[in-house]
């Protein structure tokens, strides 16, 4: 549920609880209204979310808390090639359900409007894009290209990307670990969905619906949207982002599945690559041998075999990944100027590692991703319990002793990367914590989906590393009228590889160009 991308008009809703799904909101041709909210790209709006919820101010801060601020501020247009953007801010309750939202903490939700040139009056459809994560941001746009240009022929385009972000001071502020994850339950697909309905009666013309468009974790938020607020969806746009709905933490059969996947992906790498198979097990001996039984890395952490193999969570699953995977191993050892020098991992590498899945900006990834499984249990730390069952494919050392290639693993978070990544230490109470917790809402309604009458469309990647396809096939079955577009010429990141003629594509299967047969 990793990374999305996106184009032109957009909209970017920003705050902390949107961090969970970026997301992107595109609109159509719409009636002028009061609020400086419509523009446009071709024929519609877009709504882009890129860091979701915004740190909520606590209300008994100070008095002035308590004096509510506006609920909606819009700012100027301003410029890049090929588009016009304009940036709103929205204040939203940190806890919908509170009993009385004015004394609630509040989150401020930012949104980048997003247009295509001279079509900032223009009345467009809007479309909301829900980015993968949780806790990941959209890119800020800087040009037409992509999905996002084919979405502003048609839709008006919304992002995020200046909210707040709960950094380690800002969940500083909240004192205990116990505080931290009262907080943090307020971040999940529910709590988004609220979010989405907040701003979209606010901004589309008598609160009327839009279509949304959900990349990988943000089409599971969309799922949770069709369960418990289908009248404001048009339509929806899923693009490898179908989850497992049941009545219970699903982690542990998603991970199962989803081990299965990595263990072929690892296996396309070594026949792409075989010369990096020696490599990456003279690497994992360097660092089983050394003291303390790893090196340190420049970020502060320590760099040790099961942590080498967590480069599989971006390098196994994209359609550039094993790429990157090579090049970044291909340059792994010092080179030795001086003979008889001592054999090293060079900075480049360790440097290359800290960088690779961007915890010290984007925690939030790491504290609740197996949360956005759960639903009235606990994940117990399940990626890590369902490693032990694959012990025979994903142990470094014994690989090594059996003269096995050295597997990467997939997209896992355990318990012991919250003592070797720096950026996490400080959280490792919390990570427990949530670990621990059972108490989780729901966030699908089966009965709803059963009777579903949004018209859905949804890219299915039949190698998925990220969403299990016979999963995602398990519950395409439980969605009245979903029409599903299944293809293994993309991967996970296919939104982003090739999104004109993916969004194109499954536009294509409701709007009548593309029938059923």
């Amino acid at each position: 549920m990793m990374l999305a991308t996106h184009a032109p008009p957009y909209f970017l809703i920003k705050s902390h609880r949107l961090l969970f799904a970026s997301s992107l909101l595109l609109s159509f041709p719409i009636p002028t209204t009061s609020r400086p909210l419509s523009f446009t790209t071709s024929a519609a709006r877009l709504l882009l979310r890129v860091k979701p919820r915004r740190f909520a101010t606590m209300a008994a801060d100070s008095p002035s808390a308590l004096v509510s601020p506006p609920a909606h501020v819009v700012g100027p247009w301003y410029s890049v090639p090929e588009l016009r953007l304009r940036d709103h801010r929205f204040t939203v309750p940190l806890d919908y359900s509170s009993v009385d939202r004015h004394v609630s903490p509040k989150l401020t939700v930012f949104a980048r409007e997003v247009v295509g040139v001279g079509k900032e009056d223009q009345l467009l459809p809007y479309l909301l894009y829900l980015q993968g994560g949780p806790g990941f941001e959209c890119p800020r746009p800087s040009e037409s290209s992509g999905w996002l240009q084919k979405a502003c022929e048609e839709f008006r385009v919304r992002g995020t990307g200046l909210s707040t972000p709960l950094t380690p001071s800002s969940m500083s502020q909240l004192g205990s670990a116990e505080k931290v994850v009262e907080y943090l339950k307020h971040f999940r697909a529910d709590n988004i969905v609220k979010d989405a309905e907040f701003i979209r009666v606010r901004l589309v013309p008598d609160a009327g619906p839009w279509t949304i468009l959900g990349q990988s974790y943000g089409g599971f938020c969309a799922v949770t949207y069709l369960s418990f607020a289908p009248r404001g969806l048009k339509q929806v746009l899923l693009t490898g982002g179908i989850p497992l709905v049941a009545d219970h933490c699903t982690a542990d059969t998603v991970y199962r599945a989803c081990s299965e996947q990595v263990i072929q992906q690892n296996a396309k790498y070594y026949e792409r690559f075989p010369h990096d198979v020696e490599v990456v097990r003279e690497v994992v001996k360097y660092l089983a041998n050394a003291e303390g039984g790893g090196v340190p890395l420049p970020s502060g952490g320590i760099l040790t075999p099961k942590g080498l193999q967590t480069l599989g969570l971006s390098g196994l699953g994209s359609s550039s990944g094993f790429e990157r995977l090579h090049y970044l191993f291909e340059r792994v050892w010092d080179p030795i100027i001086v003979p008889g020098s001592k054999k090293q991992i060079s900075d480049y590498f360790l440097n290359g590692f800290d960088n690779w899945l961007d915890f010290g900006t984007n925690p939030l990834y790491a504290l609740m991703h197996e949360s956005i499984y759960c639903q009235g249990a606990s994940s117990r730390w399940s990626a890590h319990r369902i490693r032990g069952e694959y012990d025979d494919k994903f142990n470094a050392i014994r690989s090594i002793e059996e003269g096995r290639p050295v597997f990467f693993t997939g997209e896992m978070v355990f318990p012991w990367m919250f003592d070797e990544v720096f950026a996490l230490k400080k959280y490792k109470d919390v990570a427990h914590l949530l670990a621990e917790k059972q108490d989780w809402p729901p966030l699908y309604d089966p009965a709803v989906l059963s009777c579903n009458k949004v018209p859905v469309a949804a890219a299915v990647y039949y190698d998925d590393m990220y969403v299990n396809f016979k999963l995602a096939m398990e519950t395409a079955s439980k969605i009245a009228g979903i029409r599903l577009w299944i293809t293994n010429e993309y991967m996970h990141s296919g939104l982003r590889d090739a999104g004109g003629q993916v969004l194109d594509h499954l536009l294509g299967m409701l709007n009548g160009k593309k029938p059923l047969f």
